[in-house]
């Protein structure tokens, strides 16, 4: 019988993180709440723009093709600012990656937020690393049976929560919350929240790490933002090894437990041959992705920096000075310790780790976009037209010998109020402007609306331009109201003699 070929599928083992308490810990408490209260509360706060336009601050809304942002509107045929912005982000991105690894990934990322709140609801229900291990290994009972499902109906419930949430950015916020109690909402609004609580709840309660390993394309493309300079969570090696089991004892002062830093110009040798690491195991047992950082640089690592928190603790206990596991440069390694060098060795200051040329460059891009942005966002006009020539026929002649040309016009009336427009035309010709519909040259614009005007363009029988293949003009519209003024170029098509 031939021997059954191996698999290769290893069945996930589940991560249990223990908790830790250190400055990393807290920073990451903070950015998940900001977070968290701005993506749950940023659909319910008002902002008043007049009558004729919705009064949420934030607001996608696709019916009438516009994203409204505090006091900024934008309109579709002005995406580019939408795209400028998502250039900025990927420029961030790539701007704190060279300089800082992967922070993004270790505290801002929604994956690693949400799984950070699911694990938190697990703690609080199943208690602690130790209880979730017995328990996951006990057999199904009523006490299990009950913990899991609490803590799956909390998960449900922050998952509807964050599935609601985001439908509220496409309408006003108050009114579908009434239409969903009520059932009467849109289907799509349903759909989408059924289809993100599935995510959310999927992909932060069960998924966790895997979606960072196997579903997200970061890890594979850090490596080429990151070099041996860029500063990342990392394990000091040459201060750690060889691992022993010292414990803090009688050489462990006073002034060795109250030192946070090595002094590098005098780096002492490992007592009685080992080094500082204890192999207590405390950076694996808090980590997350269920790693070790002492393996050196990992994909899984997303530099949530927890073990550092981890480790600091435990070097307060034995005596010995913080920073085992801290954010360093790979590049950072002393000299041997037979090395000449050796006594007058230090690290390179942070500064000169984060200001190199590659995040200099990427600064320059991102503030350079970013104050085009701005400029283009305050010399954009209230009101705006485009002109498009009727190509079929190009012209038509009158019954006088006159040449008459067609344009459809549209008047886009950016502001709140409804707006009377004049058109007007320069030329070196003189061209004669008539608009369908009305004997004035003169149209009224509904607010936050776009009008289509045909418009007529003649030259008489005896003017150049009757006679001339193109004709150079513009087209101007002034909004009777502020005096505010804007033009578009055209031609005009004349009989080629």
């Amino acid at each position: 019988m031939a021997d059954t070929p191996p698999s290769l599928y290893a069945a996930r083992e589940p991560i249990f993180p223990r908790r830790v308490t250190g400055f990393f810990r807290s920073f990451k408490w903070w950015i998940m709440g900001l977070t968290l209260g701005i993506y749950y509360l940023l659909p319910w706060v008002r902002w008043d723009r007049g009558p004729n336009l919705p009064n949420q601050a934030v607001l996608a809304d696709l019916e009438h093709r516009r994203f409204f942002f505090f006091w900024i509107e934008i309109w579709p045929h002005e995406f580019y600012f939408v795209a400028g912005l998502l250039i900025m982000a990927g420029l961030g991105l790539f701007l704190f990656t060279s300089a800082l690894g992967r922070v993004w990934c270790g505290y801002a990322c929604p994956q690693t937020v949400w799984t950070d709140l699911f694990l938190l609801v697990e703690r609080w229900v199943e208690g602690d690393r130790n209880a979730q291990l017995r328990l996951h290994k006990s057999k199904w009972n009523l006490k299990k049976l009950r913990l899991r499902v609490s803590k799956w109906l909390i998960w449900l419930a922050i998952s509807v929560a964050t599935g609601g949430a985001w439908v509220f950015y496409y309408t006003d916020a108050p009114t579908l919350a009434v239409n969903l109690v009520n059932l009467s909402a849109p289907p799509v609004a349903y759909i989408s929240i059924a289809i993100l609580t599935a995510t959310t709840f999927i992909f932060g309660g069960f998924m966790r790490e895997q979606v960072c390993i196997y579903m997200c394309p970061w890890p594979r493309i850090q490596a080429a933002m990151m070099d041996e300079g860029t500063l990342t969570v990392g394990y000091r090696k040459w201060r750690g090894e060889p691992r022993g089991k010292n414990r803090k004892g009688a050489k462990a002062t006073a002034a060795a437990q109250a030192a946070t830093v090595y002094d590098y110009a005098n780096l002492p040798e490992a007592d009685q041959g080992t080094g500082d690491c204890i192999d207590c195991m405390a950076c694996v047992n808090v980590c997350p992705m269920g790693i070790d950082i002492r393996d050196g640089q990992q994909m899984e690592c997303i530099t949530c920096a927890l073990c550092i928190d981890a480790c600091d603790d435990i070097m307060d206990k034995i005596g010995k000075p913080r920073g085992l596991i801290d954010y360093l440069a790979l590049e950072d390694v002393p000299p041997a310790p037979d090395s000449p060098e050796r006594a007058t060795w230090k690290p390179r200051p942070i500064w000169q780790h984060v200001l190199k040329p590659r995040t200099i460059l990427y600064t320059a891009l991102w503030s350079a976009i970013g104050a085009g942005l701005v400029f283009a966002l305050f010399v954009r006009s209230d009101i705006e037209l485009t002109v498009s020539p009727v190509r079929n026929p190009t012209y038509v002649m009158q019954s006088d010998g006159s040449i008459r040309n067609i344009y459809d016009v549209r008047l886009r009336n950016k502001s709140g109020d409804d707006r009377l427009f004049h058109l007007s035309l320069t030329s070196d010709d003189t061209l004669r402007i008539a608009l369908e519909g009305t004997e004035t040259l003169s149209v009224l614009v509904p607010a936050n609306q776009t009008l289509l005007q045909r418009v007529y363009v003649t030259a008489r029988r005896n003017d150049p331009a009757a006679s001339t293949d193109r004709t150079d003009l513009r087209l101007w519209v002034e909004d009777l109201s502020t005096q505010t003024r804007t033009s578009a170029a055209t031609i005009f098509n004349g009989k080629e003699e």
